[in-house]
């Protein structure tokens, strides 16, 4: 008799390793629950974007706009039927305890400014949580209901403000191709090796890849903002290139806890010649283990 059970054992266990895996997440419940749709991105996250184009906020006397420095997001990352949430949301001095107290289920990783003298000042909050998707997606909602930033589908569509600096010679520079998002022009750089939390690759649509953005200023000039994300030998190595070219340093922070390797995510700012720029951002590059274009 107990051979018996043995074997039905065995061929319970064999059975159950046959069957389906979990099943991904349904993002459209996901969306329901958030209050807001997203993109499914080719490496299977489902990101959402939140820009705070309620906001008007200035630098150095340059408006900026919403996907240039107000870009909140959050992205899901399957885990089966499971989750792991990021998400990087832009929010006023005002609002930053009441979403912070209201994140039930939800863990805080940092916070910070990216940039300096912008008025009105903004402050950028970073979330990670993993589990069921839809009761994370719910807890998010609830946070965010405290601030002001838009839920619904977004802005009428406008005709795209054509980029006023050389965009292919910038490209050239800076051994990438870049992205135009109205008069913004974006670059997405990964770095060489993969980046892991909780024993999770993080992609680069949470989070894990250098983001350069320029937008155009007039003259062929153009304002930069984004991140350099680096190891700890590669900080001071880029802080002295970019040093050199006249771009200033605006902050320097982790984004994450547990990450591996150990990041630091470097914020920057300039306003000048888009191709001098290039050259400066392009030196900055060449201390980074980053992906070949």
């Amino acid at each position: 008799m107990h051979a018996k059970l043995m074997a039905g054992a065995v061929l319970l266990t064999i059975s159950s390793l046959l069957q389906p895996a979990s099943a991904a997440p349904d993002w459209q419940m996901v969306a329901k629950a958030f209050g807001k749709s997203g993109t499914e991105m080719p490496d299977g996250v489902y990101r959402v974007g939140l820009p705070r184009t309620d906001l008007k906020v200035s630098l150095d006397g340059v408006a900026l706009k919403p996907g240039f420095a107000l870009g909140g997001w959050v992205a899901f990352e399957p885990m089966g039927n499971q989750a792991m949430v990021m998400g990087d949301v832009v929010l006023t001095q005002d609002e930053v305890n009441p979403v912070m107290k209201k994140l039930g289920g939800i863990e805080i990783t940092a916070l910070h400014n990216h940039l300096l003298r912008a008025e009105p000042m903004t402050l950028y909050m970073h979330v990670f949580g993993q589990g069921d998707p839809v009761p994370l997606a719910i807890a998010l909602h609830a946070g965010l209901a405290l601030s002001k930033t838009p839920m619904g589908g977004g802005a009428q569509p406008q005709a795209a403000p054509q980029i006023e600096f050389d965009a292919a010679g910038v490209d050239q520079t800076m051994g990438y191709k870049g992205k135009a998002n109205g008069a913004v022009y974006q670059f997405t750089i990964p770095r060489a090796e993969p980046v892991e939390e909780n024993g999770m690759e993080v992609p680069a649509a949470m989070g894990s890849a250098i983001a350069i953005n320029f937008q155009s200023t007039g003259g062929g000039k153009a304002a930069i903002t984004g991140d350099f994300v680096l190891t700890a030998k590669e900080v001071n190595p880029v802080i002295k290139a970019m040093q050199d070219d006249g771009i200033e340093i605006t902050a320097l922070h982790s984004h994450m806890l547990d990450e591996q390797p150990r990041l630091f995510f470097m914020h920057f700012w300039a306003n000048d010649d888009a191709q001098k720029l290039a050259n400066g951002l392009r030196a900055a590059l060449d201390k980074v283990a980053v992906k070949k274009s």
